[in-house]
């Protein structure tokens, strides 16, 4: 499945000690999935839960992204067997799950990933079987067991409080720090360095290291807040945001160029 999603690229270049970057996509255009990989981004981060991503485009731009170096990581809409079910068949490299509050909500997430005996996931002849012409050997099954990645959204300060819980569940491969959602469930929305929101931070990537777990966090600036924290990877933007940024920076450079207002 792995040449379908590049996970063991996205893998690789974690266990080298490198930095895996990537961006969230909400555009509904492949487009951008496709530009982004030639760009040079590590891994996408397809939004299922935010904005008007529906299935059949989220398998587009999974497909958009097949062949070059980037892996496709695809968020559900909610911690539920159903929309996992729905997308795990596409063959993205990672499921993310949001809002994991309780160690049953990660034994939920986990199950749904996997095949029975470990989990209760479906079989569906789709396109992690690239229709057919991949047989359903010893090797797919065994590969299974590790794909895709199942990563687990700390966004909360409920799951920071039962973080232990959550970790104790087999299964997991990586947290993924929200931190806008964190510091809003903490009464301090986007305070990142305030000292509670802070001890949060460093509880769940501590914990998350010493559990030999992948960690990520979505950045967007704030770099010298993270740097020390031992990310593996890092989602360092959304499409919206560079689009928008980029577009008022070139606004404001023509019009000091032209020295006009």
């Amino acid at each position: 499945m792995s040449e379908i999603n590049n996970l063991e690229r996205f893998i690789d270049k974690m266990k080298s000690g490198q930095l895996a970057v990537g961006a969230v996509i909400t555009f509904t255009d492949p487009t951008v999935s496709e530009l982004c990989a030639d760009a040079g981004m590590d891994f996408l981060w397809i939004d299922g839960e935010h904005g008007v991503m529906d299935r059949t485009t989220a398998m587009l731009e999974m497909m958009a992204i097949r062949g070059t170096k980037c892996a496709s990581l695809y968020r559900v809409p909610a911690c539920n067997h159903t929309e996992i079910k729905r997308i795990i068949d596409f063959a993205p490299a990672g499921v993310i799950i949001p809002m994991v509050l309780t160690k049953a909500d990660a034994e939920l997430a986990v199950a749904a990933c996997r095949y029975p005996l470990t989990g209760n996931r479906g079989v569906g002849l789709r396109r992690q079987l690239r229709y057919g012409a991949d047989p359903l050997t010893a090797d797919y099954w065994e590969k299974s067991l590790h794909e895709p990645l199942v990563i687990i959204q700390i966004e909360h300060i409920d799951a920071v409080n039962n973080l232990d819980d959550i970790l104790s569940v087999p299964g997991i491969d990586s947290l993924l720090i929200g931190p806008y959602d964190l510091s809003t469930s903490m009464g301090k929305p986007g305070q990142f360095r305030a000292p509670e929101v802070c001890n949060a931070l460093d509880t769940v990537c501590r914990k998350c290291r010493a559990a030999g777990k992948w960690l990520g966090a979505y950045t967007e600036g704030d770099y010298d807040l993270w740097r020390e924290r031992g990310l593996h990877y890092v989602c360092s933007a959304n499409d919206t945001g560079v689009l928008f940024n980029g577009i008022r920076a070139m606004k404001e450079r023509v019009k000091k160029e032209f020295g006009r207002d």
